[in-house]
Protein backbone atom coordinates (compact mmCIF):
# COMPACT_ATOMS: atom_id res chain seq x y z
CA UNK A 1 0.00 0.00 0.00
CA UNK A 2 0.98 2.60 -0.32
CA UNK A 3 3.14 5.12 2.04
CA UNK A 4 1.27 7.95 2.90
CA UNK A 5 -0.40 10.98 0.85
CA UNK A 6 3.23 10.76 -0.71
CA UNK A 7 2.18 11.35 -4.19
CA UNK A 8 -1.37 12.49 -3.39
CA UNK A 9 0.20 16.41 -3.25
CA UNK A 10 3.21 15.73 -5.73
CA UNK A 11 1.41 14.88 -8.48
CA UNK A 12 3.80 16.07 -11.12
CA UNK A 13 6.62 13.83 -9.30
CA UNK A 14 3.79 10.81 -9.38
CA UNK A 15 3.32 11.24 -13.03
CA UNK A 16 7.62 10.40 -13.58
CA UNK A 17 7.83 7.94 -11.26
CA UNK A 18 5.23 6.10 -12.94
CA UNK A 19 6.24 6.65 -16.21
CA UNK A 20 10.41 5.94 -15.50
CA UNK A 21 10.77 4.91 -11.49
CA UNK A 22 12.50 6.66 -8.95
CA UNK A 23 16.30 5.18 -8.01
CA UNK A 24 17.44 6.91 -4.35
CA UNK A 25 21.30 7.87 -4.90
CA UNK A 26 23.82 5.35 -4.45
CA UNK A 27 27.30 5.40 -3.58
CA UNK A 28 29.58 4.15 -6.15
CA UNK A 29 32.12 2.52 -3.86
CA UNK A 30 29.77 0.05 -1.73
CA UNK A 31 27.95 -3.19 -2.52
CA UNK A 32 24.91 -2.18 -3.80
CA UNK A 33 21.89 -4.05 -3.30
CA UNK A 34 18.96 -3.21 -5.63
CA UNK A 35 15.69 -3.18 -4.17
CA UNK A 36 12.33 -2.83 -6.49
CA UNK A 37 9.26 -1.56 -4.41
CA UNK A 38 6.07 1.05 -5.00
CA UNK A 39 7.18 4.54 -5.65
CA UNK A 40 5.29 6.37 -2.70
CA UNK A 41 7.35 3.76 -0.37
CA UNK A 42 10.71 5.12 -0.99
CA UNK A 43 9.11 9.19 -1.39
CA UNK A 44 10.53 11.53 0.75
CA UNK A 45 7.94 11.57 3.16
CA UNK A 46 7.86 7.34 2.80
CA UNK A 47 9.80 4.69 5.32
CA UNK A 48 12.55 3.89 1.95
CA UNK A 49 14.98 7.05 3.19
CA UNK A 50 14.69 5.86 7.00
CA UNK A 51 15.23 1.96 6.03
CA UNK A 52 17.77 2.96 3.60
CA UNK A 53 19.83 4.89 6.25
CA UNK A 54 19.38 2.54 9.35
CA UNK A 55 19.86 -0.68 7.04
CA UNK A 56 23.18 0.85 5.86
CA UNK A 57 24.91 1.10 9.08
CA UNK A 58 24.76 -2.67 9.21
CA UNK A 59 25.42 -3.65 6.03
CA UNK A 60 28.46 -2.24 4.70
CA UNK A 61 26.49 -1.77 1.44
CA UNK A 62 24.33 1.24 -0.69
CA UNK A 63 20.64 0.08 -0.89
CA UNK A 64 19.46 1.70 -4.21
CA UNK A 65 15.59 1.61 -4.18
CA UNK A 66 13.74 1.36 -7.70
CA UNK A 67 10.03 2.59 -7.73
CA UNK A 68 7.52 1.51 -9.43
CA UNK A 69 3.32 2.82 -9.07
CA UNK A 70 2.51 -0.78 -7.47
CA UNK A 71 2.23 -4.18 -6.16
CA UNK A 72 0.93 -4.94 -9.88
CA UNK A 73 3.29 -2.81 -10.91
CA UNK A 74 5.49 -4.89 -9.50
CA UNK A 75 5.07 -8.55 -10.94
CA UNK A 76 4.55 -6.89 -14.63
CA UNK A 77 8.15 -5.51 -14.50
CA UNK A 78 9.60 -8.47 -12.88
CA UNK A 79 7.25 -10.77 -15.60
CA UNK A 80 8.71 -8.15 -18.74
CA UNK A 81 12.06 -8.02 -17.09
CA UNK A 82 12.40 -11.89 -16.82
CA UNK A 83 15.69 -13.52 -15.22
CA UNK A 84 17.33 -10.18 -16.93
CA UNK A 85 16.12 -7.79 -13.94
CA UNK A 86 18.55 -6.31 -11.65
CA UNK A 87 16.82 -6.52 -8.85
CA UNK A 88 18.31 -8.37 -5.50
CA UNK A 89 14.91 -7.83 -3.54
CA UNK A 90 11.29 -7.35 -4.60
CA UNK A 91 9.18 -5.43 -2.08
CA UNK A 92 5.26 -4.53 -2.15
CA UNK A 93 3.46 -7.35 -3.43
CA UNK A 94 0.83 -8.64 -1.28
CA UNK A 95 -0.36 -12.05 -0.20
CA UNK A 96 -2.97 -11.95 -3.19
CA UNK A 97 -0.08 -11.97 -5.91
CA UNK A 98 2.62 -14.44 -4.14
CA UNK A 99 1.14 -17.52 -5.76
CA UNK A 100 1.22 -15.82 -9.15
CA UNK A 101 4.59 -14.21 -8.96
CA UNK A 102 5.86 -18.05 -7.59
CA UNK A 103 4.78 -19.11 -11.11
CA UNK A 104 7.31 -16.71 -12.90
CA UNK A 105 10.19 -19.15 -11.55
CA UNK A 106 11.98 -15.81 -10.35
CA UNK A 107 12.16 -16.07 -6.62
CA UNK A 108 13.20 -18.17 -4.23
CA UNK A 109 12.79 -19.31 -0.60
CA UNK A 110 13.86 -16.26 1.85
CA UNK A 111 15.78 -18.95 4.22
CA UNK A 112 14.76 -16.08 6.75
CA UNK A 113 13.66 -16.97 10.55
CA UNK A 114 10.07 -15.15 10.78
CA UNK A 115 8.65 -16.49 14.18
CA UNK A 116 8.94 -13.04 15.12
CA UNK A 117 5.98 -12.35 12.66
CA UNK A 118 2.46 -11.82 13.74
CA UNK A 119 -0.13 -10.95 11.36
CA UNK A 120 -4.23 -11.69 11.59
CA UNK A 121 -4.79 -15.30 9.95
CA UNK A 122 -1.00 -16.15 10.78
CA UNK A 123 0.17 -15.80 7.34
CA UNK A 124 3.45 -17.99 6.73
CA UNK A 125 5.29 -18.63 3.05
CA UNK A 126 8.70 -19.93 2.82
CA UNK A 127 9.19 -18.02 -0.32
CA UNK A 128 7.85 -14.03 0.55
CA UNK A 129 8.42 -12.65 4.00
CA UNK A 130 5.70 -10.59 5.42
CA UNK A 131 6.31 -6.76 6.40
CA UNK A 132 3.37 -4.91 7.47
CA UNK A 133 -0.57 -5.10 7.14
CA UNK A 134 -3.50 -3.34 7.41
CA UNK A 135 -7.64 -4.11 6.35
CA UNK A 136 -9.45 -2.26 3.64
CA UNK A 137 -11.76 0.16 4.35
CA UNK A 138 -14.34 2.89 2.94
CA UNK A 139 -12.64 6.21 4.48
CA UNK A 140 -15.50 9.08 4.48
CA UNK A 141 -15.57 12.53 4.98
CA UNK A 142 -17.29 13.39 8.12
CA UNK A 143 -17.97 17.01 6.90
CA UNK A 144 -20.16 15.37 4.12
CA UNK A 145 -21.35 12.66 5.48
CA UNK A 146 -23.49 12.23 8.48
CA UNK A 147 -24.18 8.63 8.19
CA UNK A 148 -21.84 6.44 6.67
CA UNK A 149 -22.14 2.82 5.14
CA UNK A 150 -22.39 0.09 8.11
CA UNK A 151 -21.80 -2.66 5.98
CA UNK A 152 -20.90 -3.73 2.26
CA UNK A 153 -23.97 -3.82 1.57
CA UNK A 154 -24.98 -0.77 2.63
CA UNK A 155 -22.11 0.42 0.45
CA UNK A 156 -23.47 -1.28 -2.36
CA UNK A 157 -27.36 -0.12 -2.01
CA UNK A 158 -26.84 3.75 -1.15
CA UNK A 159 -27.48 7.00 -2.53
CA UNK A 160 -25.80 7.13 -5.65
CA UNK A 161 -25.32 10.81 -4.88
CA UNK A 162 -22.78 9.96 -2.47
CA UNK A 163 -19.61 8.97 -4.47
CA UNK A 164 -16.75 6.84 -3.74
CA UNK A 165 -13.49 6.50 -5.79
CA UNK A 166 -11.98 3.18 -6.17
CA UNK A 167 -8.86 1.64 -7.77
CA UNK A 168 -8.79 -0.31 -10.58
CA UNK A 169 -7.85 -4.24 -9.71
CA UNK A 170 -6.14 -4.58 -13.10
CA UNK A 171 -3.43 -2.12 -12.11
CA UNK A 172 -3.77 -1.73 -8.14
CA UNK A 173 -3.90 -3.94 -5.20
CA UNK A 174 -6.10 -2.06 -3.10
CA UNK A 175 -8.29 -2.23 -6.54
CA UNK A 176 -7.70 -6.19 -6.42
CA UNK A 177 -8.22 -6.30 -2.71
CA UNK A 178 -11.70 -4.58 -2.66
CA UNK A 179 -12.57 -6.88 -5.77
CA UNK A 180 -12.19 -9.72 -3.49
CA UNK A 181 -13.67 -8.50 -0.51
CA UNK A 182 -16.91 -7.93 -2.59
CA UNK A 183 -16.05 -11.85 -3.75
CA UNK A 184 -16.00 -12.47 -0.55
CA UNK A 185 -19.09 -11.24 0.50
CA UNK A 186 -21.12 -11.47 -2.12
CA UNK A 187 -19.80 -14.60 -3.70
CA UNK A 188 -21.48 -15.51 -7.15
CA UNK A 189 -23.68 -12.59 -7.00
CA UNK A 190 -20.59 -10.26 -7.08
CA UNK A 191 -21.58 -8.80 -10.55
CA UNK A 192 -24.76 -7.67 -9.26
CA UNK A 193 -23.07 -6.40 -6.62
CA UNK A 194 -20.65 -4.54 -8.79
CA UNK A 195 -23.41 -3.53 -10.86
CA UNK A 196 -25.67 -1.75 -8.37
CA UNK A 197 -21.80 0.06 -6.56
CA UNK A 198 -21.23 1.32 -9.97
CA UNK A 199 -24.02 4.45 -9.37
CA UNK A 200 -21.66 5.68 -6.93
CA UNK A 201 -18.28 5.33 -8.06
CA UNK A 202 -17.17 8.73 -9.27
CA UNK A 203 -14.26 6.98 -11.09
CA UNK A 204 -11.56 4.63 -11.48
CA UNK A 205 -7.73 5.30 -10.65
CA UNK A 206 -4.54 3.71 -12.04
CA UNK A 207 -3.01 3.31 -8.14
CA UNK A 208 -3.70 4.57 -4.66
CA UNK A 209 -2.14 7.66 -4.29
CA UNK A 210 -4.58 9.38 -7.27
CA UNK A 211 -7.89 8.00 -5.62
CA UNK A 212 -6.53 9.32 -2.24
CA UNK A 213 -5.94 12.54 -3.63
CA UNK A 214 -9.15 12.93 -5.23
CA UNK A 215 -10.96 12.18 -2.48
CA UNK A 216 -8.69 14.68 0.18
CA UNK A 217 -9.50 17.39 -2.78
CA UNK A 218 -13.28 16.83 -2.13
CA UNK A 219 -14.01 15.66 -5.22
CA UNK A 220 -16.03 12.59 -3.45
CA UNK A 221 -16.87 11.94 0.02
CA UNK A 222 -15.57 8.44 0.36
CA UNK A 223 -12.27 6.58 -0.70
CA UNK A 224 -10.78 2.90 -0.98
CA UNK A 225 -8.06 3.03 1.65
CA UNK A 226 -7.53 1.24 5.10
CA UNK A 227 -8.68 1.28 8.10
CA UNK A 228 -5.24 3.05 9.16
CA UNK A 229 -5.83 5.91 7.07
CA UNK A 230 -7.35 7.97 9.63
CA UNK A 231 -4.34 8.03 12.00
CA UNK A 232 -2.63 9.92 9.03
CA UNK A 233 -4.57 12.72 9.52
CA UNK A 234 -4.75 12.75 13.51
CA UNK A 235 -1.32 12.10 13.80
CA UNK A 236 0.15 14.35 11.21
CA UNK A 237 -2.37 16.83 10.71
CA UNK A 238 -4.70 16.85 14.06
CA UNK A 239 -7.93 16.36 12.72
CA UNK A 240 -10.38 13.57 12.87
CA UNK A 241 -12.09 15.00 10.16
CA UNK A 242 -11.58 11.42 7.95
CA UNK A 243 -12.96 8.69 9.20
CA UNK A 244 -13.05 4.70 8.20
CA UNK A 245 -16.79 2.89 8.27
CA UNK A 246 -16.62 0.29 10.31
CA UNK A 247 -18.51 -2.58 8.26
CA UNK A 248 -20.46 -5.26 9.54
CA UNK A 249 -19.60 -8.29 7.74
CA UNK A 250 -15.79 -7.56 8.32
CA UNK A 251 -12.95 -6.22 6.14
CA UNK A 252 -10.27 -8.06 3.92
CA UNK A 253 -6.55 -7.59 4.64
CA UNK A 254 -3.73 -6.97 3.39
CA UNK A 255 -0.49 -8.22 3.60
CA UNK A 256 2.75 -6.61 2.51
CA UNK A 257 5.73 -9.42 1.66
CA UNK A 258 8.87 -8.94 -0.09
CA UNK A 259 11.46 -11.72 -1.66
CA UNK A 260 14.46 -12.74 -3.21
CA UNK A 261 15.33 -13.04 -6.66
CA UNK A 262 16.83 -16.12 -8.06
CA UNK A 263 19.34 -14.26 -9.77
CA UNK A 264 20.07 -11.26 -7.16
CA UNK A 265 23.23 -9.94 -8.02
CA UNK A 266 23.60 -9.39 -4.35
CA UNK A 267 22.16 -12.91 -2.57
CA UNK A 268 23.72 -12.84 0.57
CA UNK A 269 22.79 -8.86 1.40
CA UNK A 270 19.18 -9.64 0.50
CA UNK A 271 18.72 -12.38 2.82
CA UNK A 272 20.51 -9.65 5.45
CA UNK A 273 18.42 -6.95 4.10
CA UNK A 274 14.79 -9.14 4.87
CA UNK A 275 15.54 -10.17 8.09
CA UNK A 276 16.02 -6.72 9.14
CA UNK A 277 12.60 -6.06 7.77
CA UNK A 278 11.37 -7.89 11.07
CA UNK A 279 13.71 -6.05 13.31
CA UNK A 280 12.72 -2.27 14.73
CA UNK A 281 14.87 -0.40 13.03
CA UNK A 282 12.53 -1.44 9.91
CA UNK A 283 9.29 -1.91 11.98
CA UNK A 284 9.52 1.53 13.66
CA UNK A 285 8.93 2.85 10.21
CA UNK A 286 5.45 1.47 9.03
CA UNK A 287 3.18 2.86 11.69
CA UNK A 288 3.70 6.63 10.68
CA UNK A 289 5.76 6.20 7.54
CA UNK A 290 3.80 3.62 5.37
CA UNK A 291 0.85 3.71 7.82
CA UNK A 292 0.37 0.75 8.03
CA UNK A 293 0.60 -1.88 10.99
CA UNK A 294 3.93 -3.57 11.68
CA UNK A 295 4.21 -7.57 11.74
CA UNK A 296 7.23 -7.46 14.24
CA UNK A 297 8.01 -5.85 17.32
CA UNK A 298 8.84 -1.89 17.32
CA UNK A 299 11.03 -0.10 19.92
CA UNK A 300 8.31 2.39 21.26
CA UNK A 301 4.42 2.15 21.20
CA UNK A 302 1.88 2.62 18.21
CA UNK A 303 0.69 6.44 18.92
CA UNK A 304 -2.69 6.47 20.44
CA UNK A 305 -4.54 7.51 17.54
CA UNK A 306 -4.18 3.71 16.52
CA UNK A 307 -5.97 2.80 19.28
CA UNK A 308 -9.57 4.91 18.44
CA UNK A 309 -8.72 3.02 14.65
CA UNK A 310 -11.45 0.99 13.42
CA UNK A 311 -10.80 -3.16 14.94
CA UNK A 312 -12.49 -5.64 11.98
CA UNK A 313 -14.51 -8.14 13.75
CA UNK A 314 -14.34 -10.33 11.00
CA UNK A 315 -10.75 -10.76 8.87
CA UNK A 316 -11.36 -12.02 5.05
CA UNK A 317 -8.25 -13.42 3.01
CA UNK A 318 -8.70 -16.05 0.54
CA UNK A 319 -5.09 -18.25 0.13
CA UNK A 320 -2.63 -17.09 -2.54
CA UNK A 321 -3.82 -20.09 -4.91
CA UNK A 322 -7.40 -19.16 -4.98
CA UNK A 323 -6.48 -15.52 -6.05
CA UNK A 324 -4.55 -16.88 -9.06
CA UNK A 325 -6.45 -19.27 -10.32
CA UNK A 326 -9.48 -16.73 -10.46
CA UNK A 327 -7.94 -13.67 -10.86
CA UNK A 328 -8.34 -13.00 -14.24
CA UNK A 329 -11.81 -14.66 -14.40
CA UNK A 330 -12.92 -12.18 -11.52
CA UNK A 331 -11.56 -9.42 -13.03
CA UNK A 332 -13.42 -9.62 -16.13
CA UNK A 333 -16.30 -10.21 -14.59
CA UNK A 334 -15.87 -6.56 -13.29
CA UNK A 335 -14.86 -5.27 -16.13
CA UNK A 336 -18.68 -6.94 -18.15
CA UNK A 337 -20.38 -5.79 -14.70
CA UNK A 338 -18.49 -1.84 -14.83
CA UNK A 339 -18.71 -1.50 -18.58
CA UNK A 340 -15.16 -1.07 -18.65
CA UNK A 341 -14.12 -3.41 -21.32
Amino acid sequence: MPSYLATCFRSGLAAAMLTVGFTLPVRADDKVLTVYTYESFISEWGPGPKVKEAFEKTCDCSVNFVGVADGVALLTRLKLEGEGSKADVVLGLDTNLVDEAKQTGLFENAGIDASKVSVPGGFRDDVFVPYDYGHFAVIYDTQTIKTPPKSLKDLVEGDPSQKIVIQDPRTSTPGLGLLLWVKSVYGDKSAEAWTKLKGRILTVTPGWSEAYGLFTKGEAPMVLSYTTSPAYHMVAENTDRYQAADFSEGHYIQIEVAGILKNAPEKDLARQFLAFMLEPGFQDTIPTNNWMMPVAATSEPLPSAFETLVQPKTTFLMTPAEVAANRQAWIDEWLKAMTLD
